[in-house]
């Protein structure tokens, strides 16, 4: 899973999100919602999206709850990638892209 934030700097609002998921039904729709939950939020609200909320706004099985948690561990690789590249000075620090581990997401 591959997720990308475009991230206001004087506010620091997620203003744009975009996923990229090769996966089940229910990983690329727990990626689609993740996306829309972060857009408009602060930073450090994002990171208190649960896996939980995420499978039951989709109403997910038991079996596919490691979906859910492919979309919550992007959202937080992604603000902490944010986080790093800022603190490094990057010029470019508009967007910034984490890629969950491809096993994972092959598995999803």
């Amino acid at each position: 899973m591959k997720l990308q934030i475009k991230v206001d700097e004087e506010t620091g609002k997620i203003v744009d999100a975009c996923f990229k998921t090769f996966g089940c039904g229910s990983a690329i729709a727990s990626s689609s919602v993740a996306t829309e939950w972060v857009k408009g939020r602060q930073m450090e609200e994002v990171l208190s999206i649960k896996n939980t909320e995420i499978a039951k706004h989709l109403s997910l099985p038991p079996v596919k709850l490691h979906c859910s948690m492919l979309a919550e561990d992007a959202i937080k690789a992604a603000v902490k990638d944010y986080e790093a590249k800022r603190a490094k000075g990057n010029g470019n620090s508009d967007v910034f892209m984490k890629t969950a581990p491809l096993e994972k997401a092959a598995d999803a």
